[in-house]
């Protein structure tokens, strides 16, 4: 187990930590961005993912950080952060992504085929048990200690469709209150027509 270890990919020249940071190296791997999608949400997803796990959408979802974002959506970002059609391997594993898509960009071959600069998949479809032994694998060789993950912050956004329902909910509210007035002073004019007359006096003077 030591020499898997000392063998594990590291992404930081001195680090001890398997996981890209911002300020490691201009040439790090720099992934594509999906259709619909900022650096800065691809940087959001790319948290989520460390955090919650990779394919964990519900997770993400009920986060509240990528809101208006699909499963589809994000398992498209996903792919092109590993750099790799394929994501099972990695499913569940608390990795960062773009240690995947830097070791990706670096394989070379003419047995190699990319769309959006992501490895597809030729071989075919692995059974149960090898895709049980790949995650084990990349758990090994990839997975960030529980302290590289569970105190990630991620950014809690408002939803613009569910901010808008709130406002138009604030606004009937208020138009309600409105015609509850107006209601009061039409039934006072009926009831009380000189004492109406007297505070629209007293309001005129004041003017």
């Amino acid at each position: 187990m030591a020499n898997n270890a000392e063998n594990k990919p590291r992404s930081m020249t001195a680090g001890a930590r398997n996981v890209l940071r911002s300020n490691d190296s201009a040439s790090l791997w720099n992934c594509t961005l999906s259709p619909g999608w900022t650096q800065d949400e691809s940087e959001i997803l790319r948290k989520a993912l460390i955090k919650f796990g990779i394919g964990n959408w519900a997770k993400i979802i009920e986060s509240g950080c990528l809101p208006g974002k699909t499963n589809a959506q994000m398992n498209l970002q996903l792919q092109r952060l590993l750099g790799q059609q394929s994501t099972a391997e990695f499913a569940g594993l608390h990795i960062d992504p773009k240690v995947i898509g830097e070791r990706n960009s670096k394989i070379q071959g003419p047995h190699i085929k990319r769309k959006n600069n992501c490895i597809v998949n030729t071989g075919g479809k692995l059974s149960r048990e090898e895709l049980r032994q790949r995650v084990l694998k990349n758990k090994e060789m990839f997975e960030l200690d529980v302290s590289e993950w569970k105190d990630i912050e991620l950014p809690k956004t408002e939803d613009p469709v569910l901010l808008l329902e709130a406002k138009k909910e604030e606004l009937r509210h208020l138009k309600q209150q409105l015609e509850k007035v107006q209601a009061r002073i039409a039934q006072m004019r009926r009831l009380q027509p000189a004492r109406v007359e007297k505070l629209q006096e007293v309001v005129k003077n004041e003017a």
